[in-house]
């Protein structure tokens, strides 16, 4: 997979519209003019995806699916085989055992497959299993694949709209962090520009088209401290992560005593700010197809970047986590025994098939999900070795 890379800083040109009268679209005009023209990116990208009723995740469109014909844009690992839930719980199993805890929080569920793999695996092991998801629509379709598969569990699923003050138990969020809004900064060789939105002035009120705007960066508006603006060619764009890492921050300061297991494509720090990376990660996903343009088919498409995991790591530690590990998937996986879950009897009924063997190599090879999808662990409590981290941790390039 290649990376993704945000529209060319020469190229200010007007994209492709939305559909004609999308009701979304004419709400970010609006927002757009009521805020004399421009709105930075991580605004526009906030309401892209998670306008109440109207955004991409929170719209009713259903995203998660294998192929297009299902109406869906992309698939997550759980949705691949249940092999990959049934080795999570290993590790969250021990983080559980090992912080006294028995509750479980999962951040952006999705269709439910991942939180229906854990509780099934986990069965008494935990009290209770929390969502916390802002799509309702995801929300029903969650409750009722728990009804349906887990009838006998699935008293022990609930939902919630956000995170009490403080609360115990173990985190689980895959393929969360990349969907929060990112901020774009832009280096012209002399000076940071934030990348904002604005409206083409040739498009109609009813049918509004939007194009890329540069205006000066807020003072200290820049890549880690770390980096010199030498470090950057000119015509980079970067993105920046606040939003995730207050996330992260937030969950820190609210857990008594648990652990968190965060699973995501993207880089430690070192490898986020590449030089070749000039056009930084974001990447919209519609009809499993990739494509660098969000500011086309608002609403109709996901609009994502890979995530900073140093930065990840960073804000963990500085509100009261500490790092457990943090490795590639494959090497995760590997190390909950997710290949020893294949040697099943060939009569058993768990007996590994070709499409699941197909899965397993797709989660754990490195040209597929094994190396550009990353997991890092945190506990707040007993430090205890993680299963998963055993071998190949590489928090040292944090």
């Amino acid at each position: 997979m290649n990376a993704p890379r945000t529209p060319d800083h020469a190229d200010h040109s007007v994209v492709a519209a939305p559909l004609p009268g999308h009701p979304l679209a004419r709400m970010i005009a609006d927002e757009i003019r009521h805020h004399e023209g421009w709105i930075p990116f991580d605004r526009y990208m906030e309401l892209a995806l998670y306008s109440p009723g109207l955004g991409y995740y929170s719209g009713g469109k259903r995203v998660l699916g294998h192929v297009p014909q299902d109406g869906s844009d992309f698939v997550t690992a759980p949705e691949l085989t249940p092999l990959f839930g049934e080795t999570l719980a290993k590790q969250v199993a021990q983080a559980l055992d090992a912080t006294g805890t028995d509750e479980i929080w999962e951040f952006g569920a999705g269709t439910g497959a991942l939180a229906e793999q854990l509780v099934s695996a986990l069965g008494d092991r935990i009290k209770r299993y929390t969502i916390v998801d802002l799509s309702g629509s995801l929300r029903d379709r969650q409750h009722q694949r728990m009804i349906k598969h887990l009838p006998e569990l699935a008293h022990k699923v609930v939902w919630a709209d956000s995170l009490p003050e403080q609360f115990d138990g173990v985190v689980v969020g895959n393929e969360v962090l990349d969907a929060m809004p990112v901020k774009l900064l832009f280096w012209t060789g002399h000076e940071w520009l934030e990348r904002g939105v604005g409206l083409d002035p040739a498009s109609s009120v009813e049918d509004p088209r939007f194009i890329w705007l540069d205006r000066a960066a807020a003072p200290g508006s820049r890549p880690p401290s770390e980096y010199q603006d030498s470090d950057f060619v000119p015509d980079t764009v970067v993105e920046t992560h606040a939003p995730a890492e207050a996330f992260v921050a937030t969950l820190a300061q609210r857990m008594g005593t648990g652990a968190a297991f965060f699973l995501d494509y993207g880089f430690p720090e070192s490898e986020f700010y590449l030089p070749q990376r000039r056009g930084g990660t974001l990447m919209c996903h519609q009809g499993h197809q990739s494509d660098p343009d969000p500011l086309s088919a608002v609403g109709e498409k996901d609009i994502t970047a890979h995530v900073n995991f140093t930065g990840i790591a960073l804000a963990g530690q500085e509100a009261g986590w500490q790092v457990l590990g943090y490795t590639s998937q494959g090497r995760f996986l590997t190390n909950c025994g997710l290949l020893e879950s294949l040697q099943q009897p060939s009569d058993s009924p768990n007996a590994a098939d070709f499409k699941t063997r197909a899965a397993v190599q797709m989660l754990i090879t490195e040209h597929e999900m094994g190396e550009l999808f990353k997991v890092i662990g945190f506990v707040k409590g007993p430090w205890f070795d993680a299963i998963g981290f055993v071998h190949g941790d590489r928090t040292h390039t944090l």
